[in-house]
């Protein structure tokens, strides 16, 4: 996925759903692969030191149902979220959040609804 070591991926989650599981699509892009929100990275052009330091921005202009259970799914503030990480392979941490967490937004946490399921009426529709 990208360029970017697979490790950086099983730490990563989406922030509109919790998911930690991500498809890429060769010449598409990388996708969550429970809401579809498009996942891309760069570097980071400051790395304190760390071995790896990497803004992503999530992007939810092509995630599906938030409109329909936002329960389940938190939508991200003008359709756009990044996230800095930095570490290095099984010691990665989040840097900081944009734009940053408040009461009106705040990123959904790792598996933060992986018990919960959606209503069967609109199961279909996902």
């Amino acid at each position: 996925m990208c360029r970017h070591d697979e490790a950086l991926f099983e730490f990563l989650w989406c922030p509109v759903c919790g998911t930690e599981a991500f498809t890429h699509i060769p010449f598409e892009g990388v996708f969550c692969t429970e809401c579809n929100t498009s996942v891309t990275c760069r570097e980071s052009p400051e790395s304190r030191g760390y071995d790896e330091a990497v803004i992503i921005t999530f992007d939810a202009t092509t995630t599906w149902n938030l409109h329909i259970d936002e329960k389940l799914r938190r939508p991200l503030p003008d359709d756009e979220a990044q996230v800095k990480i930095l570490g290095a392979p099984g010691d990665y941490h989040v840097d900081w959040w944009a734009p940053t967490t408040t009461e009106d937004w705040t990123p959904v946490e790792r598996n933060e609804f992986a018990d919960e399921s959606e209503p069967e009426a609109v199961s279909h529709l996902a």
